[in-house]
């Protein structure tokens, strides 16, 4: 009689433990699904959501605003001009007001640009910005884990520039080159504005177009879900390759 009840017992604790662990890969399937539906969608409709105007002016002052005001400080003096036969000598400038620093600043300025990521789950503007997106980071913790995520393409490639931000580092090229006299006038005499609004606000943008300048981060939203699976993963002792998902 005690046999058959350790017996049941052991059935009763088999039973919990096998429905635990069901209801946990169910969880992990359907957040996985989630997050690759994201992935999916970001990706499909690529195509529909090119980087606009606005967007691109945005970064590129930006990306330009910073590189510039990184030398703004130098004191470094330079010498331009020739030495003539008469002895005239060479006339001297300061490097934070010459030409020289603009040419460095502007010189593969968009080329910056490759370092933003899609952030498919911010608004706007805001979808573009530098280091990893949170659907991207959970998924490569995922993989790290020992879970297969498939995403369509090689997992090397995942950090590769993605169309939306390869059209925007084409469109800062070609507006540069429209406006490079805009961008001299604003260096030489007009410093004491800010480039966004000298050259977005004054030349490039119509005033029905200027909305994404209005946009601010103000923090992740993101999915918080997945963080928390991964916790609890982690909680339960629990791993999941490939052939258990």
């Amino acid at each position: 009689m005690r046999t058959k009840k350790n017996d049941a017992d052991v059935a009763e604790v088999t039973l919990n433990f096998n429905s635990l662990h069901f209801k946990h890969i169910f969880r992990m399937n359907a957040f996985i699904l989630a997050v690759v539906c994201v992935c999916g969608f970001a990706a499909g409709s690529e195509d529909e959501r090119l980087p606009n105007k606005c967007e691109v002016c945005k970064f590129l002052t930006m990306e330009l605003q910073e590189t510039l005001e990184k030398t703004g400080r130098s004191k470094e003096v330079l010498e331009v001009g020739e030495v003539l036969d008469t002895g005239k000598r060479r006339r001297k400038i300061q490097y934070n007001t010459s030409e020289t620093r603009l040419t460095e600043a502007v010189d593969n300025i968009c080329e910056r640009i490759l370092q933003y990521n899609v952030h498919a789950e911010r608004p706007g503007s805001l979808r573009y910005a530098k280091g990893s997106s949170q659907t991207m980071t959970t998924l490569k913790n995922l993989v790290n884990k020992g879970v297969k995520v498939d995403l369509g393409m090689p997992y090397e490639l995942w950090d590769e520039p993605s169309a939306e931000v390869t059209n925007m580092k084409k469109q800062c090229e070609t507006m540069l080159e429209q406006y490079e006299d805009v961008v001299e006038e604003w260096y030489f005499h007009h410093q004491d504005r800010r480039l966004e609004n000298f050259l977005c606000e004054n030349h490039v943008l119509k005033t029905s177009e200027r909305e994404c300048l209005e946009e601010v981060w103000k923090g992740d939203s993101g999915l918080k879900g997945g963080a928390e699976e991964e916790k609890r993963a982690d909680k339960e002792g629990m791993t999941h390759d490939a052939r258990e998902l």
